[in-house]
């Protein structure tokens, strides 16, 4: 009578096993299966059952996952509290015979199993016995919700959904423009070929962008995300950035920068900072209106009191971010407006910062549109201390 269950997390395998080994006798009960240990404490559902197949602990997460009273299951077979059943509506507990079956057996791998009602859970089970081949004295069942692992796969899912449109969209331009050329070059002149081929260079360098953007996502999900420190300049960074911007066709005057100094030496990587910075202002120029404000300043670092960071506050006058919406702009497809873009770029901007040491922040500006603001401790390298 046992489930199944990879591997659980190191500190969950720990408590586990420590009320699976804990000796039966007078102090093992619902409440305390081992010395030291409370059933309750753990984040998993904690189901034991004694060498009869009578239950004999049933933790609070146990009960919250199965929807049933602890006094409900305390003293049932275990068969009955649990009557699970596989994907194709077989019977779990004949299936695994925990009692009977060969002697070899010490448990079930995690698998995902039903619930009355059709609920799903993932369930393991380890069989306790006093010596390798010797009877089963317990079976310990450890249950866990898949909710968790469900908002996983949709955001993985979302993620592949995602990428597949932004890049279908350009690689179908490219194909086009190619095979187009190939096949009429003769027929087009000097400026229509021309055109063709920045159309494709701009979709090839829409698919770069994209790329870069998933391998950022994916150093910043494992915590692999490198950073070269070095000197940087962020006035002349932000300098640089609206130089682009206004060549590349934004009004001068649409542009303010206020820098309240002395600035303190900032050690950060001058490409990341660069990320940052053009994500941060191309939002502001796209989604937002008026006026775009951008002030740099020193602030105390995150975290450290006797350490000086750089602030830099960037600032439209557009509609803003509703206020119900503030807590998700750094989540992964979060978008602003329906002008395009992957909804990932603040999610790497945060990953940025943070990986930093820094922390950034959003609200409503001045002008009533959005105001993003990041401060980035100095982190001068320890040689240079």
């Amino acid at each position: 009578m046992a489930v199944g269950m990879s591997s659980p997390r190191p500190a969950r395998t720990t408590a586990v096993r420590a009320a699976a080994e804990a000796p039966a006798g007078p102090a093992a009960g619902p409440d305390s299966i081992g010395a030291g240990l409370d059933p309750d404490d753990l984040p998993d559902g904690l189901v034991v059952a004694d060498e009869c197949g009578h239950v004999i602990c049933f933790n609070t997460a146990a009960a919250r996952i199965t929807a049933t009273p602890r006094a409900d299951a305390i003293g049932r077979p275990l068969d009955a509290v649990l009557p699970l059943e596989d994907l194709k509506g077989k019977r779990w507990w004949p299936l695994t015979d925990p009692y009977g079956g060969l002697a070899t057996r010490n448990g079930q791998p995690e698998r995902n199993l039903l619930l009355p009602g059709g609920r799903e859970v993932l369930v393991s089970a380890r069989y306790v016995r006093e010596h390798p081949t010797g009877p089963v004295r317990r079976v310990v069942v450890c249950l866990r919700g898949t909710e968790a692992r469900r908002r996983t796969e949709r955001s993985h899912a979302e993620l592949i959904a995602t990428v597949a449109h932004e890049l279908r969209s350009p690689l179908t331009s490219v194909k086009g423009f190619t095979a187009t050329l190939l096949a009429k070059w003769e027929r087009f002149t000097d400026d229509q070929k021309r055109l063709m081929l920045e159309t494709v260079d701009a979709d090839a360098g829409r698919v770069t962008r994209l790329i870069a953007e998933l391998l950022d996502i994916s150093r910043i999900d494992s915590g692999r995300l490198e950073l070269r420190r070095q000197p940087v300049d962020i006035s002349a960074a932000v300098a640089r950035h609206i130089q682009a911007l206004i060549t590349g066709g934004q009004a001068a005057e649409r542009f303010l920068v206020r820098t309240r100094g002395p600035l303190p030496d900032l050690w950060a990587d001058p490409d990341k900072v660069d990320q940052v910075l053009g994500n941060l202002l191309e939002n502001a120029v796209r989604h937002g209106e008026g006026t775009v404000t951008i002030e740099i300043a020193p602030a105390p670092a995150p975290g450290a009191d006797d350490e000086t960071g750089t602030a830099v506050t960037v600032s439209d006058e557009g509609p803003g971010i509703p206020e119900e919406s503030m807590s998700r702009v750094f989540t992964r497809f979060w978008r602003g407006s329906k002008r395009g873009g992957t909804g990932l770029g603040l999610y790497i901007v945060k990953g940025i910062v943070e990986a930093h040491g820094g922390t950034i922040t959003v609200d409503r500006g001045p002008g009533g549109g959005a105001e993003f603001r990041f401060i980035l401790p100095v982190s001068m390298p320890a040689y240079l201390v």
